[in-house]
């Protein structure tokens, strides 16, 4: 089906999304206008990184990674249309230069008014009642995150600006920490199908480049050595303890703690025998991370002593591959691991290897689960079966409480709103492709967890 010349797009999802809290946002994020010479250096730059990377992916006969590079070389190179929501309208373009793309939007840029009409100029300000979602997008051989502006109060919600990825997201992780300031950040980390982690600054937009990058994949020609990951990173997540830890898990099979600060690896954990799918730091202790992976186990390590870490750690074997992990917030000692034949299970970290309840909650593997901070035995769960489940449980048991099909296909992540746990971002492969709802809206939900009406 072809519309307008453009062949409508094969592939269209939201792999990976993120809520940002409210108030920690510029009102105005600073724009950047790039200067012809700036713009030569970074097509330059990006010209001789994918020639090393093809020249050693010739030496190793390694066709994957070619593979990947030709998808980074075009996610890179590619225009955005700031007023299109998805922003892919004129990827595919034929007989049209992508380097050309780029000059000529940066000269149209530069040659803008300074004045835009009322409703463009409120779209611009974030308000301190707003929140981001950050929206990682996939569509064909093109990757970006798309940045939202979420309203609860006033129910609004738009694109306000995005930024072209090198490779597909698979994770992201929101961190107030800005290494090199003393004052916190408003930042993002996201984990790709590339190894290394790039680093985004929120508050800037229109940038053809991350902040910072964690990990690399080495050079011959420069003569530098790899470090970091060597393969797809998986998933994240910050220490809000130590705010300069941030840990990945890969398919590397190794669980990396990085100092943001020096930007190189703390600790390397390669305590696994399959890939590192699914991590979480404790909610209260700094060095506790749990981390699950594809051979089946979840795994709990005391971070403090690197040199015992991948022998020291208390473990829990769980049926099928885990794909998420996640600490109850009411209840600490507590956790539940979703898995890939959509099981879901209850532990506590006091009784290693042993589970308190298990459920065949879904027909396909878990895509994402959320507690529910206000109402401690409120469960949320998704699948891609397409299907949001509540769930009613405690230490001992579980039931289900609703199930819901919003039509949007595989439904491939959700995360929740840090200011309301019962409103929450769901990623799809059908339009709208991301939903934000609030749970309150399902009238089984408030009778059975005696939650007051939503007020229209």
């Amino acid at each position: 089906m072809e519309e307008d010349g453009l062949q409508e797009a094969s592939i269209d999802f939201v792999p990976a999304l993120c809520f940002v809290p409210r108030g920690v946002a510029k009102e105005r994020p600073e724009k950047i206008v790039l200067t012809q010479s700036e713009l030569a250096r970074i097509i330059e730059d990006t010209k001789s990184t994918l020639a090393e990377d093809g020249e050693d992916d010739d030496d190793d006969e390694d066709i994957d990674n070619e593979d990947d590079m030709e998808i980074d070389e075009e996610a890179t190179a590619g225009a955005r249309n700031p007023d299109d929501e998805f922003g892919f309208d004129n990827y595919d373009q034929e007989g049209t230069s992508k380097t050309a793309d780029i000059a000529s939007v940066v000269d149209a840029n530069e040659q803008l008014p300074d004045e835009d009409n009322d409703s463009e100029a409120e779209d611009e300000i974030i308000k301190p009642t707003d929140n981001l979602i950050l929206v990682g997008h996939v569509q064909d051989d093109a990757a970006s995150m798309e940045v939202w502006v979420f309203n609860e109060e006033e129910e609004s919600l738009y694109t306000h600006h995005d930024f072209i990825l090198p490779s597909f997201p698979l994770c992201i992780e929101w961190l107030n920490h800005d290494p090199g300031s003393d004052k916190p950040g408003n930042m993002c980390a996201i984990g790709c199908m590339d190894p290394v982690i790039t680093i985004w600054d929120l508050d800037i937009q229109d940038s053809m480049e991350p902040t910072f990058k964690l990990g690399s994949k080495g050079s011959r020609k420069k003569h530098k050595d790899p470090y970091g990951h060597t393969d797809a990173v998986l998933d994240l997540s910050w220490n809000r303890h130590f705010e300069h830890i941030l840990a990945s898990g890969s398919v590397d099979q190794t669980l990396i703690l990085w100092d943001l600060d020096e930007g190189q690896p703390h600790t390397t954990i390669t305590a696994f025998e399959e890939k590192v799918q699914s991590l979480e730091f404790h909610p209260d202790e700094a060095q506790s991370i749990l981390a699950g992976s594809a051979d089946g186990i979840v795994r709990l390590f005391d971070c403090r002593n690197a040199d015992t870490v991948d022998s020291d750690y208390v473990k829990w074997k769980i049926p099928g591959e885990v794909e998420k992990v996640l600490w109850n917030p009411t209840d600490t000692n507590h956790f539940v691991v979703g898995t890939n034949d959509g099981s879901l299970h209850y532990a506590d970290r006091r009784q290693p290897n042993q589970l308190l309840w298990s459920i065949k909650g879904h027909e396909e593997e878990i895509s994402g689960v959320c507690f529910n901070k206000d109402v401690a035995n409120l469960l949320t769960s998704t699948s891609t079966d397409g299907m949001l489940k509540v769930w009613d449980f405690n230490a001992s048991a579980i039931r289900e409480v609703y199930s819901h099909d919003f039509q949007m296909g595989r439904l491939q992540c959700m995360k929740q709103s840090p200011e309301d746990p019962f409103t929450l971002a769901l990623g799809g492969e059908k339009p709208p492709r991301c939903r934000i709802y609030n749970i309150k809206n399902f009238e089984v939900v408030r009778k059975v967890f005696k939650i007051p009406e939503v007020l229209q």
